[in-house]
């Protein structure tokens, strides 16, 4: 508990700051009346202007203590010092008129309080602000204290820097450095820019630092990769501030500085979601997520819920993924009440139970198997789950009248070469087949590889490296997209809320990485320097590149910039129900025979 009395230290702060702006104000006084007279001073030597300068100190300090800056603690030179000290000024200086105007015999000259008042003002301005500039000044406070090149002359490393100049920050800023070379020999706190990007490691071998920092208010991936190379390269570590955005009251600390992660170096542009969209589908509706327990289903869930759904249904096969979806969402995993559901997307009864029983307006369907030479080895399970279990849910919900289906796809479905691409093109076709007989909203949305997903590459390459190596990658030229699990469930909400039925929404991916910079990047977070990287082959239906869209596939705009909408051919469901693949050969044959003909077909 605080007692509620003063710290002596600001008050005794406080009032010697009283002394000094009573020493301006007879400075003042006796400045205008000297100024009067011509700068003759026998009329200004006298009792009168004493008594009068006097007067103008004691008053200041009357109403400073009711309205001004004595009254409570600021923080010197702040804006909020700045507007006490005028408002103290003004009314003293409107009293000191007064009196000069109405005193009889005349004190002093009626125009010497307007025009002290003017100079007093301008006196405490003055020194508050040298008093600020010195103490703002970056000196090395003690040993342990780092010396960083701050990357970013902009408002971000200007508050950054500021931040940096007050005690024990923890960080000694010694250079300034920005590509805008309108900034050349710009000094910030007493901080100078002493060059471009291309000037790190000289800059940090002349003043001897030892870290990085990237201050800038929107760094996009391209730019911190090639900071971070070039820092390494010099023998820095790298520190990056997040954007101004995510700090609370976007006035950023050396607290708010971090150690550069995989997702800045590997993730795209920031994602920008039109919320009154995806409200307006959402908010009220009651949603059901299959594949709720996996990476993507589970942050949907997680993002949907945001938006005050009138019921969010849960579907998966996983109870355990279940249990930690609900865990994550309401901070108890009893997996209790009827939004929480058990269920098998190949089973068609149980699907049209679930249905039935929930009646969602909105579906987003995730629930898939996803890994590549798994499905190229059992293109039965794929044929099962991916278009079964895709046809079973879509059944189910265009047999209760559901309003939107969105069905999560991949880029692999684009010009497919595997197992997992074929499935997931028969699935997208299967959606735009339900859009041309039902009333209700039926999209597909296509995107890349994310960043984190269970099994994703990152987890693999994590666990060769805590193992000690080596990490293994396929190709030394093999890429693929990259995306941020929030930013791509985010497209996929607007992407559902603005598309037209029957298309696929396609995301803005970015650029393709190399999957051995990945690798590359991970081993050198990691401070290990002993791992090594081995090449072991494309595996069966595995590209070099991924593409997002077919080569016969019309691109159209969307009134989202990062999406971008293609049309599918409808494939028959009696096609589908009737095939009958008996072994993996025939599922994996039947499934590259359906996209292999509408490829042609669209051409």
């Amino acid at each position: 508990m605080t007692s509620g009395v003063e710290p002596r230290d600001d008050w005794f702060h406080r009032w010697v700051w009283v002394l000094f702006d009573g020493t301006i104000w007879f400075g003042a006084i006796y400045g205008a009346t000297w100024l009067r007279f011509d700068f003759e001073d026998t009329p200004v030597l006298v009792t009168a202007t004493l008594l009068f300068a006097a007067a103008a100190a004691f008053a200041h300090l009357i109403v400073g203590s009711v309205i001004g800056p004595y009254r409570i603690g600021h923080k010197r030179g702040s804006f909020e010092e700045t507007t006490d000290l005028s408002r103290t000024v003004l009314v003293t200086t409107s009293a000191l008129f007064v009196w000069a105007l109405v005193a009889v015999p005349l004190v002093v000259p009626r125009s010497v309080p307007v025009v002290a008042g003017a100079l007093a003002l301008l006196g405490m301005f003055a020194i508050r602000f040298l008093i600020r500039s010195w103490r703002s000044r970056h000196t090395l406070t003690s040993e342990d204290e780092r010396r960083v090149i701050v990357f970013g002359a902009g408002e971000a490393g200007r508050r950054l820097l500021r931040s940096m100049g007050g005690e024990h920050s923890g960080f000694f800023p010694v250079a300034l450095l920005d590509d805008d070379k309108a900034k050349r020999r710009m000094s910030i706190d007493g901080v100078q820019v002493r060059g471009t990007r291309t000037d790190i490691r000289e800059v940090a071998q002349k003043f001897n630092a030892t870290a990085l920092v990237v201050a800038l208010s929107q760094a996009d991936t391209a730019i911190i990769r090639k900071l971070s190379d070039l820092a390494i390269a010099a023998g820095l570590d790298v520190l990056i501030l997040p954007p101004l955005r995510d700090i609370i009251d976007a006035h950023p600390t050396s607290y708010d500085l971090r150690d550069v992660n995989v997702e800045d170096l590997l993730s795209r542009r920031p994602i920008t979601m039109d919320s009154s969209i995806v409200a307006e589908q959402l908010a009220g509706r009651s949603v059901l997520v299959t594949g709720a327990g996996g990476s993507i289903g589970s942050e949907l869930c997680r993002q949907i819920a945001r938006f005050g759904p009138e019921k969010l249904y849960l579907l998966d096969r996983d109870e355990s993924g279940l249990q930690a979806t609900q865990l994550s969402m309401t901070g108890q995993g009893l997996l209790q009440g009827d939004e929480v559901i058990l269920a098998d997307i190949r089973d068609l009864d149980a699907m049209r139970s679930v249905f039935r029983a929930a009646l969602p307006d909105v579906v987003f369907h995730a629930a898939a198997l996803k890994h590549l030479p798994l499905l190229e080895s059992y293109p039965l399970e794929a044929w099962k789950t991916n278009v079964l279990g895709t046809l079973n849910v879509l059944t189910a919900a265009a047999e209760v009248g559901v309003g939107s289906f969105v069905n999560i796809s991949t880029d692999k479905a684009a010009d497919p070469t595997c197992v997992l691409g074929y499935s997931k093109r028969v699935a997208e076709q299967l959606t735009a087949s339900f859009s041309s007989t039902e009333p209700g909203s039926y999209v597909s949305v296509r995107f890349g590889n994310v960043l984190g997903s269970r099994g994703s590459v990152l987890h693999a390459f994590a666990a060769q490296i805590e193992e000690g190596g080596p990490v293994t990658v396929t190709h030394p030229d093999v890429e693929r997209f990259f995306m941020l699990i929030p930013e791509a469930c985010q497209l996929v909400l607007e992407a559902g809320s603005i598309g037209t039925d029957g298309e696929v929404m396609v995301l803005e991916m970015g650029e393709q990485v190399k999957i051995v910079d990945v690798a590359t990047t991970l081993i050198r977070l990691s401070g290990r320097k002993d791992i090594d990287i081995i090449y072991t082959g494309l595996r069966p239906g595995e590209k070099i590149s991924e593409d997002l869209f077919s080569i016969n596939e019309d691109r159209r705009t969307t009134s989202n910039p990062l999406v971008t909408s293609v049309e599918v051919p409808t494939l028959s469901i009696d096609d589908v129900q009737n095939a009958e693949p008996v072994n993996h050969k025939s599922a994996a044959e039947w499934m590259r025979q359906q996209s292999t003909l509408f490829a042609k077909a669209e051409v």
